[in-house]
């Protein structure tokens, strides 16, 4: 691409895919291509399959990515701006399918209300590497360990590369490691407004995977794609900013450092703890990962600084207060995930939820919980079909359309087991 510019169209779709086009120098400005609205009736091994919004037994009419000079950024490959876009039908009108206009409307929600949402989140992946008879195989990182930098946990060192490559692009970097298990990774981008951060996640994700496929790594951030090890999750760490600009989770003048906000917010991620988990937690292998005494958010539970809880208030005050919420996994669209998790929030702060007591058990051996997370992914559609609130806050045609891809999901993946269930996703996630 030398001497050359583009620009890469990008949007989010239900799969979390990053679809897009490649555009020439002269589209770099205010601007939008066409797709076809088929995209969202498409499953992970490329059938299409009739399911609402999909347009599949409508004729597969346009949609269109619309997207602004202001977003436009450096991309990592050579020559190459990088944009992303928000989904409108031919009409003009924004498209209920669009997960990323569905984090505009949880946001604005709570600017309503007189809050800026903030947001941090952390990634979790697993490498692996094609051996010599071409079967794909975890990573060999004979010196790993939590928490771990340098050549023993990483001897490619890829990890390197991605924050260079990380830097060069304007990407804020809070922190890599490696985590508990091995081949297994975290990244983590520094916390910000709601949107940038979600943009900034969905692309690094994408980026980080590019950089590692150059090194002969597949990086994926699958929820469970080695069985007999912990999970990868896509923990989301939220609070509000009010008007004046201050932090309105942390109130020290509360024993168990709860405002009101934060015991509303909290409220709202306990009733709808079940109907989130098909939109945090949207395939197949999630619920492998989704266990009790895991870490992972499988109980219905909250707690100040307590890891063994799904939604975790920590001891940090004011600027840096903040709820963490457990239980997604990067299988998600980040722009789902965390409209769900402001939305299950919302709804309990405007609502004036009843908070249930905090969990009082280690979450290994004992709880007080009694409500885990669904046992199956179709155990988790029905949970969302069912919350009827939820469904309405996060949008009903983008719910209606990823309950109806993730119901064929399920078929197409119910003879499969281990590595092949693992090579279902692995490309993909």
């Amino acid at each position: 691409m030398a001497n050359k510019e583009r620009l890469r169209l990008l949007f989010c779709d239900h799969l979390s895919l990053a679809r897009g086009k490649y555009l020439p120098a002269s589209k770099i400005g205010d601007g939008a291509s066409r797709f076809c609205q088929g995209t969202f009736a498409v499953t992970y091994d490329k059938e299409l399959v009739p399911t609402p919004g999909g347009t599949m037994m409508e004729g597969l009419p346009d949609m269109e990515a619309v997207y602004r000079a202001a977003d436009i950024r450096d991309g990592w490959e050579p020559g190459t701006k990088i944009v992303l876009a928000d989904l409108h039908d031919t009409s003009g009108a924004p498209l209920g399918l669009c997960p990323r206009l569905a984090l505009k409307r949880a946001i604005r929600g709570w600017e309503d209300l007189g809050y800026s949402p903030k947001v941090g989140l952390e990634l979790e992946a697993y490498a692996f590497v094609h051996n010599a008879e071409g079967r794909i195989v975890p990573y060999e990182t004979p010196g790993g360990y939590v928490y771990g930098t340098g050549p023993l946990v990483d001897p490619l060192r890829f990890v390197d590369a991605i924050w260079e490559k990380a830097t060069e692009t304007g990407f804020r970097i809070d922190c890599m490691t490696s985590e508990y298990d091995s081949p297994q990774f975290e990244f983590t981008l520094t916390y910000d407004d709601a949107l940038k951060a979600v943009d900034d996640i969905f692309l690094f994700r994408l980026m980080a995977r590019e950089v590692a496929l150059d090194y002969g790594i597949i990086l994926t951030f699958m929820p469970k794609p080695i069985l007999h090890l912990g999970g990868n999750g896509l923990h989301v760490n939220f609070s509000f900013n009010d008007k004046a600009g201050k932090n309105a989770i942390g109130d020290t003048n509360d024993s168990a450092r709860l405002s009101p906000l934060a015991r509303g917010c909290i409220a709202g991620l306990m009733k709808h703890h079940r109907g989130m988990a098909a939109l945090v937690a949207p395939t197949v292998n999630s619920y492998q990962r989704l266990r009790p005494a895991s870490l992972s958010g499988y109980w219905c539970n909250w707690g100040v600084d307590h890891r063994g809880v799904t939604t975790r208030l920590t001891t940090e005050t004011g600027a840096k207060a903040r709820i963490e919420h457990r239980m997604g996994d990067a299988s998600a669209s980040p722009y789902t995930l965390v409209a769900t998790v402001l939305q299950a929030a919302r709804l309990g702060f405007v609502g004036k939820y009843d908070l249930p007591p905090a969990e009082g058990g280690d979450c290994f051996a004992e709880q007080d919980a009694k409500v885990g997370a669904p046992e199956t992914l179709g155990e988790a559609l029905e949970a969302v079909k069912a919350d009827a609130e939820l469904k309405a806050a996060v949008g009903p045609l983008l719910v209606d359309n990823l309950v109806g891809i993730k119901e064929v999901e399920i078929q197409k993946t119910a003879a499969l087991e281990g590595d092949a269930l693992r090579d279902y996703y692995i490309h993909y996630v």
